[in-house]
């Protein structure tokens, strides 16, 4: 048999890989074994620790508290305080979207708007105003008593052209 590796045409090159040397070899192998388990110890490290954040909140008492905390809340409020004007009531809850008529809701002395609405009556207006309509949502139990929100609705019908009598003060519950 015959040597050929000094043949022409014949490249020693062509069959050598991207280590060169035997220092090459030696860190090749090094970071081989030595970087995963650097990862590996970290990654356990992490596991164990005490000082994850916990999912959710950083705080676990507040969590827990927010997970279990009662469906209903009671509020109770002066029975015998200054019931508000239909006008402040307005000014104070119906104005961000009667004053540019965002989502539909018919502006404030326009008539033409107020028209149809007016035909359905005092009682569907306010109805409506309570339990909510469209893209308003329901006024009733929030910062403003039944009796407020239905001075509002007399207050933005007459701008619009009704001619409804301001609704009367509820009377005392009398206790047994």
């Amino acid at each position: 048999m015959s040597n050929n590796s000094n043949a022409p045409g014949h490249d020693d090159e062509a069959h050598t890989g991207p280590i060169k040397n035997p220092k090459q070899l030696l860190m090749a192998v090094f970071l081989s074994f030595v970087v995963p388990i650097f990862l590996i110890i970290g990654l356990v490290y992490y596991v164990v620790s005490s000082n994850k954040p916990q999912a959710g909140s950083v705080n676990v008492e507040q969590s827990v508290v927010a997970r279990i905390q009662k469906v209903g809340t009671v509020e109770i409020r002066d029975a015998n305080r200054e019931m508000k004007t239909g006008e402040a009531v307005y000014q104070a809850q119906c104005t961000a979207c009667h004053t540019s008529g965002a989502a539909g809701a018919p502006k404030i002395g326009d008539a033409a708007a107020w028209s149809a609405r007016i035909k359905t009556g005092y009682d569907a207006l306010l109805l409506s105003a309570l339990k909510g309509k469209g893209a308003m949502g329901a006024q009733s139990g929030g910062e403003f008593d039944d009796f407020e929100i239905a001075r509002a609705v007399v207050h933005m019908a007459n701008a619009g052209g009704a001619k409804f009598a301001e609704p009367a003060k509820p009377a005392p519950v009398a206790k047994p």
